[in-house]
């Protein structure tokens, strides 16, 4: 019976991501990303571990070095922990305010509750990394595996 309740959780977690990262991608044409938001309440020491945790996965996907990111911040503790931690692993990083026309990869974020975790998405213009997390006190640790969304090319090149 356990076993059954474990199942479907986890299965509702899965579609939950697929739904919620499908509910919140670009809008048409691939002309803007969405708006930056955080909605979950997290302790500093969760924040950070979520922003590492999530930087790790698009290096992955997406190089340091060679890529300039164009966060899109919301003046959130999660947003200032991104940054820190997206220069930490070697990107440079342009903040929202500073941001006009130029290169680079625009990225934006959602941090969200969801029964009893957090939902956390990390969006480009050609990729949407989502994950769980499961927090405990000042502690969070990835409680889904990382859903990957691509749209065309994820290397910022035209």
């Amino acid at each position: 019976m356990t076993l059954v309740r474990s199942l479907r959780g986890a299965a509702a977690i899965a579609a939950a991501s697929i739904l919620l990262s499908a509910c919140q991608t670009l809008g048409l044409g691939g002309a803007s990303l969405v708006a930056s938001t955080v909605t979950a309440e997290l302790t500093p020491a969760s924040v950070a571990a979520i922003a590492g945790d999530m930087v790790e996965q698009l290096k992955g996907h997406i190089g340091a070095g060679a890529n300039m990111i164009r966060l899109r911040g919301d003046g959130s503790a999660f947003g200032v922990a991104l940054e820190e931690s997206l220069r930490s692993a070697g990107y440079a990083v342009v903040a929202d305010k500073a941001i006009g026309g130029g290169t680079g990869i625009e990225l934006a974020y959602v941090v969200d509750e969801f029964e009893g975790s957090v939902l956390v998405r990390l969006s480009t213009a050609s990729l949407d990394l989502t994950r769980i997390y499961r927090v405990d006190g000042s502690t969070a640790v990835p409680a889904s595996p990382v859903s990957v969304m691509r749209r065309g090319d994820v290397t910022g090149a035209a």
